[in-house]
């Protein structure tokens, strides 16, 4: 259990919090109003526990003391002692580490891969799925750039995701784990003679930090201009607005064409460049230190998949929680609730076994 001086600060910090936030001139500044008021959503259900846990403990001790002259009160204290490790269970949980990048929007790409058209077809299948759910859920979704195949599929698609919302939870928490690749089993609309084909897409998902850590020297990027494409590669755009940057030491690169100007187009590849660069720093970081968080897939392999969507049985299986599912039809229609809660689920379940292992000693050293 955490101890009561680390309680008293988080008390303490959500008091400071609230008063904070009922200053006028705090919302005068609207980004920090918005930093101020999903840490104090953070903090609110973790102070109701402990003053609901503090309540109980007192009620607690005092229907012990009646009980001990009017044994009528043995039940009430038999409920409240049954309450107390439910909160402490309660707290436990709401204290463990939280991923930093939980209230963050996103940046998306969706990538064909193993199949050929009808990849780009499912990538397409995809990108409509996240927007539906992301339209049931109430986030803005913008594409940034496109690239679309023959039949109207997409050899490659970046969306940006942004909730826009004050609470602790931000489109990062609840789509973090869509990273990896997906793959389709379905009869194709190329397939002329019925067979089943097993193709795949893969899905790349970066955190968009408020606040980016990674600095890109100017000297380390090559930005070229284009003009921007629509379907079949139509031109759109009579200028060259839309931007490609290059960054020459990781050979990332990344376009934006959808913007109005080139210079917004630039700010937003920028963006994306980042966020990217970021996520790259992470994993090697966490590749050192041997991190036991999943990582995404990078390459689209049929092999390296986290998730199968079978279209003949109607059956959507997660590999990495074993969830599986017979509401395919609902899942591309934007309900992705069951396969997300179970992925969280999971890795809830995982940190508290983590949080509650016992450190290494003399006594139990390996």
């Amino acid at each position: 259990m955490v101890d009561r001086d680390s309680l008293q600060g988080l008390l303490a910090e959500h008091a400071e919090l609230e008063s904070q936030l009922g200053d006028p001139d705090v919302h005068a500044d609207a980004e920090r109003a918005r930093k101020l008021g999903r840490r104090y959503s953070e903090l609110t259900p973790i102070v109701k526990t402990i003053n609901e846990l503090d309540a109980v403990r007192e009620d607690l001790a005092a229907a012990r003391e009646l009980a001990r002259e009017d044994p009528s009160f043995a039940e009430e204290v038999e409920q409240l002692d049954a309450r107390v490790p439910q909160l402490e269970s309660r707290l436990t949980e709401l204290l463990l580490p939280r991923d930093p990048y939980d209230a963050s929007d996103v940046v998306m790409e969706i990538k064909s891969g193993a199949g050929g058209e009808e990849s780009a077809l499912f990538a397409a299948d995809l990108l409509q799925m996240y927007l539906r759910y992301a339209e049931h859920v109430g986030w803005k979704v913008v594409v940034l750039d496109a690239t679309e195949s023959d039949l109207g599929g997409y050899k490659d698609v970046t969306v940006s995701i942004k909730g826009g919302g004050d609470g602790p939870d931000g489109v990062w928490a609840r789509l973090k784990y869509e990273g990896g690749v997906h793959r389709v089993q379905r009869v194709p609309t190329t397939e002329s003679q019925g067979r089943i084909h097993t193709s795949a897409a893969g899905v790349l998902i970066y955190p968009e930090p408020e606040e980016v850590e990674v600095e890109v020297d100017p000297n380390d990027l090559r930005i070229d201009t284009f003009r921007s494409s629509g379907p079949g590669g139509q031109s759109v755009n009579t200028t060259d607005s839309a931007v490609r940057i290059t960054h020459l030491p990781t050979g990332v690169v990344v376009s934006c064409q959808n913007e109005k100007s080139q210079l917004q187009n630039k700010a937003r590849a920028m963006q994306v460049l980042q966020a990217r660069l970021q996520a790259m720093a992470e994993e090697e970081e966490a590749a050192k230190t041997s991190d036991t968080r999943r990582s995404q897939v990078r390459t689209v392999d049929r092999s390296e998949r986290v998730r199968t969507y079978n279209f003949p049985e109607n059956r959507i299986s997660d590999h990495r929680v074993n969830y599986k599912a017979y509401n395919l039809d609902q899942v591309l229609a934007g309900d992705l609730n069951g396969v997300l809660n179970a992925l969280q689920e999971a890795d809830r379940s995982e940190r508290i076994a983590q949080q509650n292992a016992p450190t290494p000693g003399p006594g139990n050293a390996e």
